[in-house]
């Protein structure tokens, strides 16, 4: 196959383009890293092979070869090739290149039209697609960095197949700087723990694993060879993708919660680090941090909500990067102490229960009597002062009469539950005495 990426240029120049664009796949084969995709059992190479090749969303972080592979694939299926990007494209581009693609389409040929970043059109430019893409005028292959359940339209997604790219592993890192070093004619200077940290860095990113690997070859003087600590003095280090709007956020914040939840203090400080280290707002995760003390700690050890409210009290006094230890330890606390989500289930009844029953009236002998009417129509009769009553308890019913006694709250033996539990208990005993006397 001739390279699809290459211009008539003289090789000179040609050595002069960046590693990462001399390097791109030339066949689906080439393409590493994706092989649950591109390889000979994969999701593409059985739709060429069958040849039925439909619309498609393709979602994956940066470098991982959207373009190259919607690029590869046209060519291999004997499609025209268009790309725009929805960065810097609207609907008079969209119309131009719909325009060509039904001319295309009278001479026997289809069109793969690629859109770059289609998660950035809006309802209405999304809309646009599903005229051509029903009447077969183009197929569509969009590239997107973020969630296509939240980003784009439901009649968009029903009419494209979602494929997933990962991000690239340690092994087809490791495959594409052997091919760096194939076409360099030459190794990199790093020793075993400099390369390992330099695919630390590219952060499942293939296109940055191959800038640094440039760099690299840049900076080193002759016989230099750079251990981990020389890497880090010589390239940039590259931030880890990571958008506190979009799914890096949720997913971080997630495996954050879970591994709390799960008692997890190792794995929940470790994703507390990843979020401050990509600059995410630390009174957001002192805030987050509140939420799972009354979510899943609760009243097993009511301490978790005082702990979390001074350390973002701390953090708001301190400033940064001293209060970030308050809300790490905060979080460590959360992960070991004893769990219980009883009173957040109970809550959830609770609401349950007021939204299906209405507006029920109190039981009158609980409701107050300020005027002479609302006494004479019992109001406040029979209501016993619990202060008065043997062991401060008078068992009273507290529920509307057409509900009847309710039990929301469980709570179980764990923490400082198992002492309220011993409470519960006791008071039912009572309640249920003094019901049968």
């Amino acid at each position: 196959m001739s390279d699809l990426f290459a211009s008539s240029v003289p090789d000179d120049v040609q050595r002069r383009r960046p590693l990462a664009d001399r390097l791109r796949p030339q066949t689906l084969g080439d393409v590493t890293g994706q092989g649950h995709l591109t390889g000979e059992d994969g999701a593409l190479r059985r739709m060429i092979d069958s040849g039925s090749l439909g619309s498609m969303i393709f979602w994956g972080p940066p470098g991982t070869g959207k373009t190259t592979v919607a690029r590869l694939l046209s060519g291999e299926a004997g499609l025209a090739f268009e790309q725009i990007s929805a960065i810097f494209s609207g609907v008079a581009d969209l119309k131009k290149v719909f325009e060509a693609a039904r001319a295309r389409r009278m001479s026997g040929r289809q069109t793969l039209l690629f859109v770059d970043e289609i998660h950035r059109f809006n309802r209405a430019q999304q809309d646009s697609f599903l005229p051509v893409m029903e009447d077969g005028t183009v197929i569509l292959v969009g590239a997107t960095t973020e969630n296509p359940s939240f980003e784009l339209n439901a009649a968009l997604l029903s009419r494209a197949r979602v494929l997933t790219f990962k991000p690239h592993d340690e092994d087809s890192l490791a495959e594409l700087l052997a091919r760096a070093e194939a076409a360099e004619g030459k190794p990199l200077p790093l020793t075993d723990e400099g390369r390992a940290s330099l695919a630390r860095m590219a952060d499942g990113d293939g296109r940055a694993v191959l800038t640094l690997a440039e760099e690299v070859w840049r900076a080193a003087r002759e016989g230099e060879i750079f251990d981990t600590e020389g890497l880090t003095r010589i390239v940039q280090r590259r931030a880890p993708v990571y958008d506190k709007g979009q799914d890096g956020h949720y997913n971080l914040i997630s495996a954050l919660h879970k591994s709390v939840r799960g008692s997890d203090p190792d794995a929940a400080l470790y994703y507390l680090a990843r979020m401050f280290d990509a600059g995410e707002d630390p009174l957001y995760l002192g805030r987050r941090l509140v939420r799972m003390a009354v979510e899943d700690i609760g009243l097993a050890d009511p301490q978790a909500l005082v702990v979390c409210n001074a350390a973002k009290d701390a953090y708001d006094y301190l400033g940064s990067p001293e209060g970030e230890l308050a809300l790490a330890q905060a979080c460590v606390y959360l992960a070991t102490a004893p769990k219980s989500n009883a009173v957040y289930t109970a809550f959830k009844a609770a609401t349950r229960a007021a939204k299906e029953n209405g507006s029920l009236l109190p039981p009158k002998h609980i409701l107050n009597a300020p005027t002479k009417l609302m006494k004479g129509e019992g109001y406040g009769d029979g209501y016993r002062y619990d202060h008065d009553e043997p062991d401060a308890f008078s068992g009273q019913d507290y529920f509307p009469e057409k509900m009847g006694r309710q039990t929301f709250y469980d709570p179980p033996e764990r923490g400082f539950e198992r002492e309220i539990r011993k409470r519960l208990d006791w008071w039912s005993k009572l309640r249920r005495e003094r019901e049968g006397r």
